[in-house]
């Protein structure tokens, strides 16, 4: 049996979850997230926890057995706590704006690049413009939003300007080298 699916997903209070065949929906203070899973993966609640079963022990089964519980646990931690990434603009007059809710982002193109966010989704600036803050309850749709905004402008491998995820390495190459006379 899966170690992560075995295990149950504690609903805390304040949260509601309502099962309807294999579509599940959570509320919480943070919002309310909805998704569909595969039919064969049976999801209950029990009392203050939900329970992933699988009709075998099929290999496709007990992969879906994990994903199914992880998922759920990702909606419930989602709505209760959030989830965030953060960027970074590095590079010699690159910076990051608000304008209303859209992300403008002046990083060395001839234009500046507006990013409106989804619907759940908010940005926050830190740090002199430096600094951005993706917020909201579903964690895919956080990080494909990271992963589109770090895509405008990707570190480049020289200087090591561009939008990168804070704490993330990125290797330097050495330049050109100068003639020997």
């Amino acid at each position: 049996m899966s170690r992560i699916g075995r295990s149950p997903v504690k609903v805390p209070g304040g949260v509601q979850v309502s099962i309807d065949g294999p579509t599940v929906r959570v509320k919480g203070p943070k919002g309310e997230l909805t998704r569909t899973f595969r039919p064969e993966i049976k999801i209950r609640q029990d009392g203050a926890q939900l329970i992933v079963e699988r009709p075998s022990d099929e290999p496709s089964m007990r992969a879906l057995h994990g994903l199914t519980r992880a998922l759920l646990n990702n909606m419930v931690v989602g709505v209760t706590t959030g989830f965030s990434k953060q960027l970074q603009v590095e590079g010699v007059g690159y910076r990051a704006e608000k304008s209303g809710k859209d992300l403008v982002l002046n990083v060395g193109y001839s234009h500046p690049v507006r990013i409106p966010p989804p619907d759940g989704i908010s940005f926050e600036l830190e740090e002199k413009s430096r600094q951005i803050k993706i917020l909201g309850p579903d964690k895919e749709l956080v990080g494909q939003m990271a992963a589109d905004i770090r895509k405008v402008r990707p570190p480049e491998p020289y200087k090591g300007k561009g939008i990168r995820y804070v704490g993330e390495h990125v290797r330097h190459k050495a330049g050109k080298a100068g003639k020997v006379a």
